[in-house]
């Protein structure tokens, strides 16, 4: 007696797929000769005569294949919702392990959730500076009352001897709040601005700083560990170098290329970028009306009729190697 082939049912053999196309190639082959495949039968490739269940008769490839496929699909798709509930399972188990590896008493990175929390842990970590604060403000314009509120801690800070440095938008030389809340200080206290800034940042010491960790800064990261207070540190020593002193030294006047203003130019560079009158004036803390006055003195400038030939007089025209 022939052994049948050591092998599940649901899988399909080299000895299983030769009988199965030579029931193709006959019409049916008998049952005794699928003993030792029984993979055929199971996987629906064969099914029996009707008249006589000796006989069994092959299932055409293009029906019984779909059917192969769909099972196999079916078994993943188990396959994913075990995964998923393993991975449920084990999520707390995770969570325990990595609270009982961390360092409670000196998280490096923390979490605040809300205006309060988050303006709570600045003033704190502000009554504890004695260095340095270091600020990014995007945007051209701040809140005379937020400015206001922010006086007084910011004068006992300089009064301990530490410095600020703040780092805002150009458009921020335009704010008489914001110049004159600076004046307002004593201490050493210097302002300087760029076109572009990044996302919000406030940095004491060089120990903690604190960054927005959502859009509309309803949470923010508290960080301490030091290769990130390193990287963002130099970021800022970066920006610093290159942008434009406001206070107590102003830059002077806008340097003028060709009729081209040194704020026209950097418009220009994104308007070949292709970004939008929106986009232009939310990178640059602009007002999309001022962004587009910009546009229209830059197009009569250069003598252009329309938005995509002002596209082309631009890389024409070379202002912007010029500022290089």
């Amino acid at each position: 007696m022939v052994q049948p082939h050591p092998h599940g049912t649901a899988e399909l053999c080299d000895a299983g797929m030769q009988l199965y196309a030579r029931a193709l190639r006959e019409g049916r082959v008998p049952r005794e000769d699928t003993e030792p495949t029984p993979c055929l039968e199971s996987s629906g490739l064969l099914r029996p005569d009707a008249e006589d269940p000796q006989w069994l008769h092959p299932v055409p490839p293009a029906v019984a294949l779909p059917g192969l496929l769909k099972s196999i699909e079916d078994n993943i798709a188990r396959e994913r919702v075990q995964g998923a509930s393993l991975a449920s399972a084990f999520a707390p188990l995770m969570s325990l392990d990595a609270e009982r590896a961390s360092v409670p008493d000196a998280p490096m990175i923390t979490v605040l959730l809300g205006f309060q929390r988050i303006n709570d842990a600045i003033a704190e970590a502000i009554s504890a500076s004695s260095a340095e604060l270091l600020t990014i403000q995007p945007g051209g314009h701040r809140p005379a009352p937020l400015l206001a509120s922010a006086l007084p801690r910011e004068q006992e800070l300089l009064t301990r001897g530490c410095r600020m440095r703040t780092l805002y938008q150009h458009t921020s030389r335009h704010s008489p709040a914001v110049l004159g809340h600076y004046e307002q200080l004593d201490g050493d206290v210097q302002v300087r601005t760029l076109d572009e800034v990044t996302e919000r940042l406030i940095m004491l010491d060089r120990t903690v700083a604190f960054i927005p960790a959502n859009q509309d800064r309803t949470v923010a990261l508290e960080i301490r560990h030091p290769a990130l207070i390193t990287y963002l540190a130099t970021t800022f020593e970066r920006l610093w170098r290159l942008a434009t002193p406001m206070f107590p030294q102003d830059g002077g006047p806008e340097l003028t290329t060709g009729g081209v203003t040194t704020r026209q130019r950097t418009i220009a560079t994104l308007l070949i970028e292709g970004h939008t009158d929106a986009v232009i004036a939310e990178r640059l803390g602009m007002n999309i009306r001022t962004v587009r006055v910009h546009i229209a003195k830059l197009a009569a400038t250069l003598g252009s009729d329309s938005r995509a030939q002002l596209g082309y007089l631009i890389g024409q025209s070379g202002i912007l190697t010029s500022q290089d």
